[in-house]
């Protein structure tokens, strides 16, 4: 009996070791598209063969980062690691490296020209009689990226029999830009406070930088600004410059260089200074000894981000110099170490007699060729600012002698922050398709930022993160898609967007195609329901002022008028929409002559854009042949049915995936339909007080007044607070 007992004991101790042990927030997103979950028998079968033996360097931080996430991977998907050896012995080895790194890799004599300092191949090949797959690239970072490609191919079981891939970027920088502030707040975040703690730093690296790094070299990033770009001049001190090494410590092995967001009156409120001139003597030698300092400490160090002269920032027109003058100063003091600057095009002055969409193009177009060559501008994807749609920004092909980089906004500022289900890579994909027509047809977005168009070598995106301290990194499990399908579009604009959404499902949650293919059918229509219920046929900023939560179009409450919904609607009881044609600012003259035509013609313009353009009669007969009142209302009811869709494609969902979850989006889900009727109750209930029409047949009638929704007033919304 004594020994049955203590036998019992032993088993109850082991089984309470093994549940102390597992893992306690296994599926609550943490592990991104990185899960590496155990694949189904029949795929382990299918890949045991390609993964006995691991030959891979480990003298340097990537080689080892490499090696890690490949027995990490492996190991998780097939359920044991490979075998860790230096020479091939055995079919089914995966050699990784570089021709210099690698004798076996350099006995195969591959051709790796082509693949620059980041791409590489990966190929099906016999060494010495075994069969083998090699990783190679020309660096260490170029085959962790082949590393992580290698393990997406198993992750959504893919072929990996017979590989022949050559994977280079297409463009140079791939940014994440974090709008963080020093005190932990996050301006526009809506998944918790900022993932740096400051306060620790640079003593207590924690594993979840390092995770963060991973993720970000699985879709090729290369590049974080860490700060906001509003945060002042703290972080350029050499206490905060210490914290910034250590970050910059942990993401060079995954090949991501740090950058920081500057204030153009650093020199006055830490370095003693009078003026802040860019031509000014003192001005300029204060910012060259600041980045050789920087540079003494972070080596790699990537450069500046610049936000001047908008939203009441300090820049270079505070002096009556120029946009040029300010950021060719900084770019001058960066330039002997290799740095680059990104001066944001972002801007609109203080007094806006005219049309706030003009703006960037009237102060950026006539300083064309006159920046420094390493200097970069990042340009919003559109004219206003990261509207749920909005028509290409007309920067993008108006300056040939000037490298752009796209400007994507990953956050969600006006498309529901993180509850709504909103998919963004179709609408990355819309503006990166759009034809610029300033050579001739195929003149698209996507060739401007490569590069192509204009012969530029200086190429990039930047995207505003979604990044924060909730477990699951993004506020919610599908707004981790955006900063995936962010990263996959950096590396390669020309990318379908469906087929990332198809990879992402399936790494994510997922291989049964029962599941992929509704969720991925649900994610591609996601974006256009939220343009239905939020500003249909080209409306933009109907959102409530400031904090842009929920709809507002009767507010004009705001100091400046491009800050108030009524200024960009314009609707009134003769019709809606804002005058951009010849007659009206002539916005649409900035862009080339064949898409200035079509944008002018009332006829010609998409209707996915009308308000945009024109200011149009609440009768007039759109291509349907109902009134433009009538499609408006048909738009904002449809934006709800769609939702209501979603929902009903989610439930079906249930059963393939965990239920945390699972429920996490069946509830923000319903959270999403409730606020998209609110959305279009209050669109409709103010438009027709203002058209004085009734509703057309067959739509029901907002559920509350108008004054209901005018009376709703949000002081604390997340993100919100810290911009103030």
């Amino acid at each position: 009996m004594n020994a049955f007992i203590r036998t019992l004991g032993s088993l109850v101790f082991l089984i309470a070791t093994l549940l102390c042990a597992a893992p306690t927030h296994a599926e609550d997103g943490y592990d991104l598209w990185m899960r590496y979950h155990l694949l189904a028998p029949e795929q382990v079968k299918r890949y045991d063969s390609h993964a006995s033996q691991l030959i891979i360097g480990s003298t340097t931080p990537t080689q080892t980062a490499t090696r890690d996430e490949l027995q990490r991977g492996l190991n998780g998907l097939l359920g044991h690691a490979p075998l860790l050896s230096n020479d091939i012995n055995r079919n089914g080895a995966i050699i990784v490296g570089t021709p210099s790194s690698s004798p076996l890799i350099a006995r195969l004599k591959l051709d790796t020209t082509s693949l620059g300092n980041e791409g590489y191949l990966i190929r099906s090949v016999a060494v010495d009689g075994h069969t083998a797959t090699v990783i190679v690239a020309n660096t260490d970072v170029g085959a962790l990226y082949g590393a992580f490609h290698f393990l997406r191919l198993l992750q959504t079981e893919q072929s990996v029999d017979h590989l022949d891939i050559h994977e280079s970027p297409r463009l140079k920088l791939r940014v994440l830009e974090h709008w963080d502030y020093l005190n932990g707040q996050v301006e526009r975040g809506y998944a918790g406070a900022s993932i740096w703690d400051w306060w620790k730093l640079p003593d207590w690296r924690a594993p979840r930088y390092t995770d963060y790094a991973r993720a970000n070299a699985s879709i090729g990033i290369n590049g974080t600004v860490l700060n906001d770009v509003t945060d002042g001049a703290t972080i350029l001190t050499p206490t905060y410059l210490q914290k910034v090494a250590a970050l910059a410590d942990v993401f060079r092995p995954y090949g991501i260089r740090v950058y920081l967001s500057i204030r153009f009156s650093a020199p006055i409120e830490i370095g003693g200074l009078k003026t802040a001139d860019p031509l000014d003597p003192q001005v300029q030698r204060w910012w060259r000894e600041k980045a050789d300092e920087i540079y003494r400490i972070i080596p790699d160090f990537g450069g500046f981000l610049v936000k001047a002269n908008s939203e009441g920032q300090p820049g270079p027109e505070d002096y009556g110099r120029t946009h040029a003058d300010g950021a060719n100063v900084l770019a001058d003091a960066v330039a002997p170490h290799g740095g680059i600057v990104m001066w944001r095009t972002f801007v609109y002055s203080q007094n806006n007699p005219d049309d706030r969409a003009k703006q960037a193009y009237e102060e950026f177009k006539p300083l064309d060729g006159r920046f420094r060559s390493n200097v970069i501008l990042p340009v919003k994807n559109g004219p206003i600012d990261f509207q749920p749609r909005e028509p290409f920004h007309p920067l993008f092909g108006a300056m040939p002698k000037t490298p752009l980089m796209m400007e994507f906004e990953i956050t969600k500022e006006y498309l529901g922050f993180a509850t709504h289900l909103v998919y963004l890579g179709p609408l990355y994909e819309e503006v990166l398709s759009a034809d610029t027509m300033v050579h001739g047809k195929g003149s698209i977005v996507a060739k401007v930022i490569d590069g192509s168009l204009e012969g530029h070598t200086l190429t990039g995106m930047t995207g505003d993160s979604n990044i924060g301290t909730d477990r699951n990194w993004t506020g919610s499990d599908f707004n981790q898609a955006n900063w995936y399908v962010f990263g996959r579009l950096a590396w390669n604009p020309t990318l379908s967007s469906r087929a990332i959404a198809d990879e992402w499902v399936r790494m994510t949650f997922t291989n049964n195609n029962a599941f992929v293919k509704p969720v991925v059918d649900m994610m591609m229509g996601s974006r256009e329901a939220v343009v239905d219920y939020m500003t249909p046929l080209g409306l933009v900023h109907l959102m409530g002022p400031g904090h842009h939560y929920g709809p507002a179009p009767w507010d004009a409450s705001e100091s400046r008028a491009d800050w108030r919904p009524v200024y960009y609607h314009r609707a009134d009881h003769e019709g809606i929409g804002f005058d951009r044609t010849s007659t009206g600012s002539d916005a649409v003259a900035q862009y080339a002559p064949p898409v200035a035509e079509q944008f002018n013609d009332l006829k010609q313009t998409p209707e996915q854009f009308l308000l945009f353009f024109h200011h149009v009669p609440w009768d007039y007969r759109m291509r349907s042949g109902q009134t433009l009142w009538y499609e408006l209302v048909a738009h904002y009811s449809q934006g709800v049915d769609d939702v209501k869709q979603m929902r009903e494609t989610w439930r079906h969902m249930d059963g393939y995936i965990d239920d945390q979850r699972y429920q996490q989006v069946a509830s923000f889900l319903a959270i999403q339909q409730k606020e998209a009727q609110w959305w279009r109750d209050a669109c409709i209930a103010y438009f027709q007080s203002i058209s004085g029409l009734p509703l057309p047949p067959g739509y029901a009638p907002p559920e509350k007044s108008l004054k209901y929704y005018e009376s709703l007033t949000f002081p604390f919304v997340p993100g919100y607070s810290s911009w103030q």
